[in-house]
């Protein structure tokens, strides 16, 4: 196992990853999109993006992106490489502010994580249309990892803090158990081909139905490109 550094909450930090990473020539058959923090006090990244939006979510858009020509070498028609992202069962209540996605106008940390998981999976099945209106062996999926027993829960109310001490065991998953969903979109034979899923429990279940609308799927899309300076070419694509 090798290590490179990243750190998402840095556009400058992920683009000298994947230069580090594409010097090594290797194929990259899985991409798994799993880091993020929850119910920070309200912070900025040092590109000025809201720290729940500019982590959770863009940080692994631009990585994805720049790493979608690797990928798409790397695929076959009988091995596709995959992309998987964790999201959270929270993007359910999620609401996209297309107008104010730095939570700008009034902040709360439960709006702004809620809507950074729902960001993801818009990009996800958006993800998946370019990818195969374009041909690509490459699938995209997203995965809710249900409630897992881990540091994320560090912001929230101490009464919380406690009854999740005194739960944690009973209602809680292990991390173990919390990364076998993410796992099996990783590298089961029943999700070879697949894409445009979203996973909970390693089964394909529904995810809000805000995140089936295309026209927001597209409109996300283009901004997220122009947050994060790339080009936007799928814009020219259906």
């Amino acid at each position: 196992v090798e290590f490179l550094y990243c750190d998402l909450a840095s556009m400058k930090s992920i683009r000298q990853f994947v230069q580090q990473f594409r010097a090594k020539n290797c194929p990259l058959h899985v991409l798994v999109n799993n880091a993020g923090v929850m119910l920070v006090p309200e912070k900025k990244t040092e590109d000025g993006f809201e720290e729940h939006f500019g982590l959770n979510y863009l940080g692994h858009f631009l990585l994805t992106n720049l790493l979608l020509d690797t990928l798409k070498q790397s695929g076959t028609h009988s091995h596709n490489a995959r992309i998987v992202t964790v999201s959270s069962a929270t993007h359910y209540v999620g609401k996209l502010h297309l107008n104010d996605l730095q939570s700008r106008c009034s902040y709360s940390p439960h709006g702004a994580y809620a809507q950074s998981k729902l960001a993801l999976v818009l990009f996800t099945y958006r993800l998946q249309h370019l990818l195969t209106a374009n041909g690509s062996h490459v699938t995209a999926n997203v995965v809710d990892p249900g409630v897992v027993n881990t540091e994320l829960y560090k912001h929230v109310f101490w009464v919380v803090k406690v009854v999740k001490w005194m739960t944690a065991w009973l209602f809680f998953k292990t991390p173990e158990e919390g990364a076998s969903t993410t796992i099996y979109a990783a590298v089961s034979p029943e999700m070879e081909g697949a894409g445009g899923c979203y996973l909970y429990n390693e089964e394909r279940t529904k995810s809000a139905d805000v995140a089936y609308d295309e026209e927001l799927q597209r409109r996300l899309w283009t901004e997220s490109c122009k947050m994060v300076g790339i080009s936007d070419e799928a814009s020219r694509l259906p």
